[in-house]
């Protein structure tokens, strides 16, 4: 449980950092990298190439992560650690750091509106 409360407190500040200079940090970020190797194939631009409606763009996000919990990083988090339907899970294949830097990546990126 420490764990993932220190996971939350680290997104929350990475997010919080990155907003200072967004379009800095969301193109130079681990998370920017990772998720152009390992996402973007399916997600271009924050689309989805397999489910048309479950792309990564703000009002989807909000739709379909209220399901999860009212805090969109720890959902966005959730999700890419246990996957869905064709979505892999990560949390095999990346260490929590690299899961908490992608949804960073995506919660940012959603914000700006991709």
């Amino acid at each position: 449980m420490k764990r993932f409360l220190l996971i939350i407190v680290l997104a929350i500040a990475l997010s919080i950092f990155k907003f200072i200079n967004p379009a800095f940090a969301a193109e130079t970020s681990d998370g920017a990298k990772i998720f152009s190797e390992r996402c973007a194939s399916c997600h271009i631009g924050g689309g989805n190439i397999l489910i048309a409606e479950k792309t990564l763009k703000q009002e989807a996000l909000s739709k379909y992560l209220e399901n999860y919990d009212t805090d969109e990083i720890k959902a966005i988090i959730f999700q890419i650690q246990n996957g869905k339907n064709a979505m892999p899970a990560f949390k095999n294949k990346l260490s929590d750091q690299e899961i908490l830097e992608v949804a960073a990546y995506v919660f940012q990126k959603a914000q700006q509106g991709w």
